[in-house]
């Protein structure tokens, strides 16, 4: 099977970089034209479902993509993005500011901390790929489903279905709207796809 792992468009909290976890940030204006430009270069795709995260962000993203397929949004809540904690909210120098050391660890051993108040990338993984289990099991071999998700829960679900260690989640780069696609044969979880952004090219 095949799994579409989508992050939703821009909000105006991914344009001024504040941390955004859980905080159910919307669509911005540029976020929309990003999410209906993504929805039409998937509109050729037969899928059998869309999955997203409750996150508003990602429901609007989702909902495009579901109405150029005449299917319902189905939302499952281990989707969301990564509780951020303390830190939702925050800008960069904000976290320079006022938590300078966690930043320095965050940085250097990223699969070693635990976000003050949230959740470690450990934790996170373990529940976004119970998701991707659970798909697999739900939907035949042919079958091509969509998951709108965030950055975060993204990355780590590429990690684990590419056996690469959470410490090197960074190289596995999710711009908003990017599309990635991972696939299910009998040698296991394939990445086929990864962060492709070309359906924003003439995006204004």
């Amino acid at each position: 099977m095949k799994i579409f792992l989508i992050r939703h468009g821009e909000t105006s909290w991914n344009k001024a970089q504040r941390c955004q976890g859980l905080t159910d940030i919307e669509l911005n204006e540029m976020g929309l034209k990003q999410a209906h430009a993504l929805a039409q270069s998937l509109k050729e795709d037969g899928f059998k479902a869309i999955y997203s995260s409750p996150l508003k962000r990602a429901i609007e993203t989702a909902r495009l993509i579901a109405d150029c397929h005449g299917l319902e949004v189905r939302v499952e809540p281990s989707l969301k993005e990564m509780n951020q904690g303390e830190l939702e909210g925050l800008t960069y120098l904000q976290l320079l500011n006022d938590h300078r050391e966690f930043l320095q660890e965050w940085i250097e051993n990223p699969d070693a901390v635990k976000m003050p108040q949230g959740e470690s990338l450990a934790e996170l993984q373990e529940r976004a790929w119970e998701v991707i289990n659970r798909l697999s099991c739900l939907h035949h071999t042919q079958d091509s489903v969509v998951a709108v998700s965030h950055n975060f829960t993204i990355r780590v679900i590429l990690c684990k279905a590419i056996n690469l260690p959470l410490k090197h989640f960074r190289k596995l780069a999710q711009d908003v709207a990017a599309k990635n696609i991972i696939e299910y044969g009998e040698r296991g979880w394939l990445l086929s796809t990864l962060n492709d952004t070309c359906h924003l090219n003439f995006v204004q």
